[in-house]
């Protein structure tokens, strides 16, 4: 049997991803430096279906129809390098190498130039959905040579989650390192949410009181309307499990220090090399930075004081405003989400259709929401779309729901509640709503300090004053 793709890494992930192919009909040759991993996974949820272990590359790329497609689900880094190297002697010309880990987007161009140069194709695809979405259906965002795309296809389109029209989540990104970079905005995405649905939790728990049961009927209630979504679902859920120790909601015994991998830092490094303002994302990840602080935050609670975190309004009223709050906020992030793929595609030429890309997040992916199906309308509507807070119905949402968005940010504020994220969306909401900003004092500083010149309101040219 000629096998129709090649995985190597037989984790998890690729496990999962191998699975996946082999039940809509496409055979797989797996291969793991580790024997014994490998085994397991033949042995275990391979067992009995059209999977083949191999034990070198040689014996890989000898089971596979030509041109041969080769998914390497290795660690984002020099292990992909080695990956690569290990591979490379046993390829011939024409065939196609994947990376479907969560590569930096350069080190993809770098990889698809230099094997193009011996002959070979090369794939960089960002894969979200983690292991449940590996194995039912991802959301796939594929970049590299358009023809080798054409060849995956099949495949791809046959394993990605489908969406509620069933229209399969996956589509060609653009050229070179597109697909990675596109994968690292969705994880700075990721993070923006997963940050204003945590300081949401905080006002709410912190600042009312609510308990874990009263919190789950919350969010579980919000996610029936327009709030509907991966995370919010499993952020109701998460408040229903009690910890087994202690009898506590788990949530509450666990370590308030959130980790990371590095696309959201990722995502902010390459929003100011490419000067695009992303201020929840940023504040998103800092937020993690200031998290992992823990020692030091504990001692500080000890002699820094603030406002007491308890509101003595109405209750119901700060649960509707941080409904409101979120749902703006969030509104917010995707539109400087997607202001950044528009600002990038014309940096690095990809080409990137912001509609396009907000289709194929509506399922598999985890930041799948019922809003991404309003985004993709928004730009149907408008292909040329420059940011989405300026479609009719973003806009209408936004501004119906500022009020409300103001009261949950000054109550946190009064109660010493920190929102990075959530006040971050509505500085950058008030800020490119605003026609004039302080900006000619920077420049009248920078000139005054400087010589650094400005331009004026009244006439063109560039100018510089004498300032003493």
């Amino acid at each position: 049997m000629q096998y129709s793709m090649g995985i190597v890494g037989l984790g998890v992930m690729g496990g999962n991803l191998a699975l996946n192919m082999e039940r809509h009909g496409f055979p797989v040759a797996g291969y793991d430096l580790d024997a014994k991993k490998r085994q397991a996974f033949l042995d275990g949820p391979a067992a009995g279906k059209r999977i083949a272990g191999v034990d070198s590359p040689a014996a890989l790329m000898a089971a596979l129809e030509t041109p041969r497609r080769v998914l390497m689900m290795v660690p984002a880094g020099p292990a992909v390098d080695d990956a690569i190297a290990h591979l490379k002697p046993h390829l011939e010309r024409g065939d196609i190498l994947i990376d479907g880990g969560n590569s930096w987007f350069l080190d993809t161009a770098r990889r698809s130039q230099a094997l193009a140069a011996d002959g070979f194709q090369y794939i960089g695809t960002g894969v979200s959905g983690g292991e449940e979405g590996a194995l039912w259906g991802p959301s796939i965002m594929p970049g590299g040579p358009r023809e080798a795309y054409d060849t995956l296809a099949p495949i791809l389109r046959a394993i990605a989650a489908k969406a509620e029209d069933g229209e399969p989540c996956v589509d060609y990104m653009g050229p070179l390192g597109a697909g990675h970079y596109v994968k690292m905005v969705h994880n700075g995405i990721e993070y923006g949410d997963m940050q204003l649905i945590a300081e949401t939790y905080d006002l709410l728990h912190r600042g009312l009181g609510l308990t874990a049961d009263e919190l789950h009927e919350v969010f579980a209630g919000w996610n029936e309307g327009e709030l509907r979504s991966y995370l919010i679902e499993i952020t109701a859920r998460i408040f229903t499990k009690t910890d087994g120790e202690t009898g506590r909601p788990l949530v509450d015994v666990i370590l308030d220090e959130a980790a990371q991998k590095g696309t959201g830092k990722w995502t902010s490094q390459n929003a100011l090399d490419v000067g695009a303002p992303i201020p929840t994302i940023n504040a998103a990840v800092e937020s993690r930075i200031v998290s992992a602080l823990k020692a030091e935050r504990v001692a500080a609670s000890g002699v820094l004081h603030g406002p007491s975190p308890t509101y003595h309004g109405r209750k119901e009223r700060l649960i509707d405003a941080a409904r409101a709050a979120l749902y703006a906020s969030k509104i917010t992030s995707y539109a400087q989400g997607l202001g950044l793929l528009r600002l990038a595609s014309r940096e690095y030429q990809y080409d990137l259709k912001p509609g396009a890309i907000a289709k194929i997040w509506r399922a598999g992916c985890i930041i799948r929401a019922t809003l991404l199906g309003d985004i993709t309308a928004a730009f149907d509507r408008d292909p040329q779309l420059v940011n989405l807070l300026l479609d009719d119905a973003f806009r209408e949402a936004v501004e119906s729901r500022q009020a409300a968005w103001r009261l949950a940010v000054q109550t946190a504020v009064e109660l010493g509640i920190p929102v990075l994220a959530m006040s971050a969306s509505l500085a950058y909401f008030d800020a490119y709503r605003s026609a004039r900003l302080p900006a000619n004092l920077t420049q009248a500083q920078r000139d005054y300090f400087g010589a650094h010149t400005y331009r004026r309101v009244d006439k063109d040219g560039v100018f510089h004053t004498e300032w003493t």
